[in-house]
């Protein structure tokens, strides 16, 4: 099997990209990952338009979820999709890292027609990949360790993409992937030997881009800290991704305790305007160290991430009219916040000229 890339592998590789400023990107008509690439709703047009507002503000990455049922459904025509997805995002001057899987949100997705978005709820239909029933059953695996090998098969070699998020969250708990904690415990259990053999299997198709999977709870202030999961995330990953939505200080703070590990870092998910995770706090700090970094969402949809957190069974109805919690623009193309496009851009400028 090939092996995790060496600590000066990683830092060579990293120094010859550029500073990677994205967004978690799903369209605007998409409720979840199924919506967005099955074939009977996989909108290109929709797509393009939006990736050239991410685009418009110097944005250089996306980071996009994929999901194992599409395999099941139909292989090659979910690959000609995926390859579609890339060549727009080319088209913009924008790198795609691909998520294999994520255990966030509805435990049993289902191929299909998707729910409509609930109303009042940030995120009422995303759904787990693969599902508690294929977790639970190791029969499934194989076809698991088919769709990897597969879809990095097929883009490993792929200049357009700059990196495989192999596991989005593994470690998800009650509020965000539906399950009690003795359920999460046995989900944790099942998850740690899978998640390895997938970084096994995506590294044997020998892809030219690096291999992670974010952490995102805790203090990672010491080695030993970490959990089961958090330490089968960075021991496999070949740059040291996270998560976060705290304010500068709280992301700084980390940042410095992960260089500790000695690789290059992303932050594949931060920006919540309510808890001080904002585009003006966050990139000046992230700049200053290095680390890439990915907002959550661009364009308002149905996904309804412009609505804060909070459990399924409570719905904020009102959500927020005056400040929205993700995302950067309306879906006809207006931002949320004026000042936050402009910050953005004269951040793109000053990038373009220090290069």
């Amino acid at each position: 099997m090939s092996g995790r890339w060496t600590p000066e592998k990683a830092h060579a590789w990293f120094k010859e990209q550029p500073w990677l400023v994205g967004c978690n990107f799903t369209p605007s008509n998409a409720i979840n990952q199924l919506e967005m690439w099955q074939a009977r709703s996989f909108d290109l047009a929709t797509i393009d338009r939006e990736l050239a507002l991410a685009a418009s503000v110097g944005m250089n990455a996306v980071r996009v979820y994929l999901h194992d049922l599409l395999w099941v459904e139909d292989p090659t025509g979910f690959l000609d999709r995926i390859d579609s997805f890339l060549s727009a995002a080319d088209r913009h001057g924008i790198r795609t890292m691909l998520v294999l899987f994520d255990s966030c949100w509805h435990p049993e997705p289902a191929l299909g027609e998707q729910p409509a978005p609930r109303e009042g709820v940030h995120n009422s239909g995303w759904v787990q990949s693969p599902g508690m029933s294929v977790l639970q059953n190791a029969a499934e695996h194989d076809r698991l360790e088919d769709y990897v090998r597969g879809v990095v098969g097929r883009f490993g070699q792929d200049a357009r993409v700059i990196a495989w998020d192999i596991w989005n969250e593994p470690d998800n708990g009650p509020e965000v992937a539906l399950c009690d904690p003795v359920a999460l415990k046995a989900k944790a259990d099942l998850v740690v030997p899978l998640l390895v053999e997938a970084f096994g299997w995506a590294r044997e198709m020998k892809p030219i881009q690096p291999l992670t999977s974010g952490i995102w709870l805790g203090d990672w202030s010491a080695p030993d800290l970490l959990s089961p999961i958090q330490r089968a995330q960075t021991d496999n990953s070949d740059v040291i991704s996270f998560h976060n939505y705290g304010i500068a200080e709280d992301f700084e703070q980390r940042v410095n305790w992960l260089k500790a590990m000695g690789r290059p870092l992303w932050c594949t998910e931060y920006m919540a305007r309510p808890a001080g995770s904002t585009f003006q706090a966050i990139l000046p700090v992230a700049r200053k160290h290095e680390v890439g970094t990915f907002c959550w969402g661009l364009v308002k949809g149905k996904t309804q991430t412009h609505l804060p957190w909070d459990k399924w069974e409570n719905p904020n109805l009102e959500g927020l009219k005056e400040r929205w919690f993700h995302d950067i623009f309306d879906e006809d193309g207006t931002p949320h916040c004026e000042q936050e496009v402009e910050f953005l851009r004269l951040l793109s400028q000053l990038d373009r000229m220090a290069a």
